[in-house]
């Protein structure tokens, strides 16, 4: 039987790229198979964390049965509302910072700059469009994977049922993701706001644009839009961006977005919406007074709440939170302990590759320690992530705060990209790279990198840590100069300094007055 009317799935607007989307992430004419007897894995979910699992078990070649459903569109936040879109329309403003700063270097613009949005967003939905046959429903079904499209719910202690089917199973996995938060504020819902599940349909520029969070999506969103012509008021509701970033970090990108123009309210508590003539005027308080701003849309950038109704999760023994989401252990595994969960059903971590790294635990603790190759810890994972404003700000391991809290002791080394010649040469010195190391010793504990593709450099900070590479290693390692990674090794030199007895600094100093 194909999937109903009810069931089908449009992203707006229905364009080519679109309908190539939908024809690949949820067809409409999709027929769901018949269930075998019963699936060694069936997974509830087909965004990234029930994806990899998916594929990951029917790809070990062992005749392994898998199960995989999905209600909405296969793919999940990252490659229809979130990584992929986001990214190319970050891509697309990018182009207008360097417009900006182009007569620095040089370079003068004769003409006024044009942002044709509606290209902007052509351009995305086609980008995502031609990666989404990574995705498809049709490619997961011939990895061998029975592809379910509909609604899917635990019906007895050992059954999940969609689409009027019973799938029998021996082991299953929540993987349903999250969504944006709705705001608690009076008269928001009456005059229509917009979310990463909806700002990425646009195809007129809101001319103004209130943008609510002062998170990474808010500050990526907020920056990306008053590049592409839109007039920005971020609200914020502490007294910087970022506040769970390194504060140097946050200063610098605080100061960029002002400097773009984008009108930021810190300390803000939103009040009210009303819908007018002109557009939405949403009220405020901020520093002990109130004010208003008219603008042509809200979206919303703060807040993720797990998508755990309409799983009939108490039917078969699984607790959870509506805030926190589905409990699990650190192996991953519910109160029930044939059913996992994986990604941000169930994490703090809301990363696509967090999802990615946790789906692999999953496989390997459902379908491999029972014959006692051991089991995979969700806190063993050493995580990296990006803030992809301009600059970028990259982050691994521990802030020094957090390591003050643990009461472990550290020793900060600081590298300016002001003194990183490849920094000066591309006129970007604004940034920093940081890391934390043990003290007394040359284990790196975390790092900050705030730079223009600090989301390239990081990956080497947390190969490190993974590792168990010290500072030392680290400095006899050959970076290609000029780069900006080239700061990485600076930071390694430092500590090699530190490590120079009083002794051998006198003999250095002599050997250098001899030469």
């Amino acid at each position: 039987m194909s999937i109903t009317e009810f069931e089908r799935v449009t992203v707006l607007p229905m364009d080519e790229y679109n309908q190539k989307l939908v024809a690949n992430v949820h067809p409409g004419n999709w027929v769901n198979p018949q269930p075998v007897d019963c699936y060694d894995l069936v997974v509830i979910g087909a965004g990234t964390a029930g994806l990899v699992v998916a594929a990951g078990a029917a790809g070990l070649d062992l005749g392994l049965k898998v199960a995989l459903i999905e209600k909405n569109l296969m793919g999940g936040d990252c490659l229809n509302v979130g990584c992929i879109p986001s990214k190319c329309l970050i891509r697309s403003s990018r182009v207008v910072g360097e417009i900006w700063k182009a007569k620095d270097l040089g370079i003068n613009i004769s003409q006024h700059i044009e942002v044709d949005f509606s290209t902007v967003m052509a351009r995305l939905r086609r980008i995502r469009a031609g990666i989404s046959h990574h995705d498809s429903a049709t490619r997961f079904q011939n990895l061998g994977v029975d592809v379910f499209l509909g609604n899917g719910k635990f019906a007895s202690k050992n059954t999940v049922e969609v689409g009027g089917k019973i799938l029998k199973f021996k082991k299953a996995v929540i993987a349903t993701g999250a969504r944006a938060v709705k705001p608690a504020i009076i008269g928001i819902e009456e005059a229509g706001y917009l979310t990463n599940e909806t700002v990425f349909s646009l195809i007129q520029k809101p001319n103004k644009l209130a943008v609510i969070g002062g998170g990474p999506i808010g500050c990526e969103l907020a920056q990306t839009f008053q590049r592409l012509g839109c007039e920005v008021t971020l609200f914020h509701n502490g007294s910087h961006i970022l506040n769970k970033e390194d504060k140097e970090a946050a200063e610098i990108l605080q100061k960029v977005l002002i400097a773009e123009g984008i009108r930021l309210v810190l300390n803000s508590k939103l009040e009210e919406v009303v819908t007018v003539t002109e557009g939405k005027r949403l009220y405020f308080s901020a520093h002990g007074h109130r004010d208003s701003v008219t603008v042509n849309e809200i979206l919303v950038g703060a807040g993720r709440a797990p998508n755990v109704e309409g799983l009939n999760l108490e039917t078969v023994g699984v607790e959870y939170d509506k805030t926190l989401g589905v409990k699990v252990n650190d192996y991953l595994q519910t109160t029930n302990p044939k059913i996992y969960a994986a990604g941000d059903i169930c994490m703090n971590w809301k990363f696509t590759h967090a999802a990615d790294a946790a789906a692999r635990i999953v496989i390997k603790n459902t379908l491999f320690s029972p014959f006692g190759w051991g089991r995979s810890q969700l806190s063993s994972l050493v995580m990296p992530w990006v803030t992809y404003t301009d600059p970028e700000i990259a982050h691994v391991g521990m802030y020094a705060d957090e390591a003050e809290k643990l009461g472990i002791e550290i020793t900060t080394i600081k590298i300016p990209f002001s003194s990183v010649d490849r920094a000066i040469a591309d006129s970007e010195e604004s940034g920093f790279l940081k890391i934390h190391h043990r003290k007394g010793s040359d284990e790196i504990i975390g790092a900050t990198i705030v730079a223009n593709h600090a989301g390239e450099m990081i990956s080497e900070i947390t190969t490190a840590i993974v590792n168990k590479i010290g500072l030392s290693k680290l400095s006899s390692v050959i970076h290609p100069y000029p780069t900006q990674a080239e700061a990485i090794k600076k930071a390694a030199d430092a500590y090699r300094r530190t490590l120079l007895t009083p002794r051998t600094k006198k003999i250095l100093e002599y050997l250098t007055k001899l030469s």
